[in-house]
């Protein structure tokens, strides 16, 4: 265990390092700072470490996981006292996956997302017909795809399939 003063820049620097190599269980080509969900990490005065986190929607039945390895990667970095809190303010949008985190999905074959609807404080608008927009496909990039269904592993992606080349490829959502 590397020894400094409890909340000096090292200490965070360690926390940081620790936290940012976290990946995501259900995308594990991406970390958790690819996938713009770990919004930040502190050493308090007292040596704790705190990692602060925020769902992609709600009820995401990852962030348990996500929590315990966030946990697990700061005790093994030295942090004997460890806490992961949950913001929910401002809500996350996929426009904060990185770049590097949109070419890594492209890598695997996953349409990274474009640019997330825009959202006001007020209500939400009420729309009847789907939203529909040309996803390219990540294999060959043609945009002549079609979607199979709205949902696919998980709930923020949906399955598509290109007419060019004729595979079927994931498809992450905006949000």
């Amino acid at each position: 265990m590397v020894s400094a003063v409890p909340g000096t820049g090292s200490e965070r620097a360690r926390a940081r390092e620790a936290a940012e190599r976290v990946t995501d269980p259900e995308l594990p080509m991406l970390t958790l700072a690819d996938l713009g969900v770990l919004r930040g990490v502190e050493v308090e005065a007292d040596g704790a470490a705190v990692a602060r986190v925020t769902p992609t929607y709600s009820g995401c039945p990852a962030m348990a996981e996500m929590r315990s390895r966030l946990a697990a990667e700061l005790r093994a970095a030295g942090f004997h006292e460890v806490r992961v809190e949950t913001e929910l303010e401002p809500p996350w949008t996929s426009d904060w996956i990185s770049g590097a985190g949109r070419r890594k999905l492209a890598e695997h074959g996953i349409a990274p997302p474009g640019t997330a609807p825009p959202s006001d404080a007020g209500p939400v608008p009420l729309v009847l017909s789907p939203t529909r927009r040309a996803v390219p496909c990540p294999r060959c990039g043609s945009g002549d795809t079609e979607e199979l269904s709205r949902f696919a592993a998980t709930s923020c992606r949906a399955l598509h399939r290109c007419r060019s080349c004729r595979e079927p490829f994931e498809h992450f959502k905006e949000i």
